[in-house]
């Protein structure tokens, strides 16, 4: 199981922990994706396998200090969020993020 983290825009900003399993953890972040947005995995799956892939999901939250790690990033409600056009964390904008990491995410792409 992999561990995913929701970031949506509600208010209560809980940006909850969920457990995939591989399978839906592969549809959801194909290849080397780190983060995806919601609204192009609809796109990309259709409304009905993103659906089967994502309902089962919502039925295996995590607490945060039980979770061994995030794995991956799910973004909800992106009117006007801005992330790499590769999906991947290391290719962020040298100017959205600081010099450590930087240093940390050239060492990886």
């Amino acid at each position: 199981m992999k561990n995913i983290q929701i970031i949506d825009g509600a208010l209560n900003a809980t940006f909850s922990v969920f457990q995939a399993t591989d399978e839906e953890f592969g549809l959801i972040f194909p290849g080397d994706r780190d983060m995806e947005l919601a609204e192009d995995l609809f796109e990309r799956l259709g409304d009905e396998e993103a659906n089967r892939v994502l309902i089962p999901l919502w039925t295996r939250p995590v607490l945060k200090r039980d979770a061994l790690g995030i794995h991956e990033t799910l973004f909800y409600n992106n009117e006007g969020r801005r992330i790499p056009k590769s999906k991947r964390e290391v290719d962020w904008d040298d100017g959205a993020i600081n010099q450590a990491q930087r240093e940390l995410f050239l060492r990886h792409r």
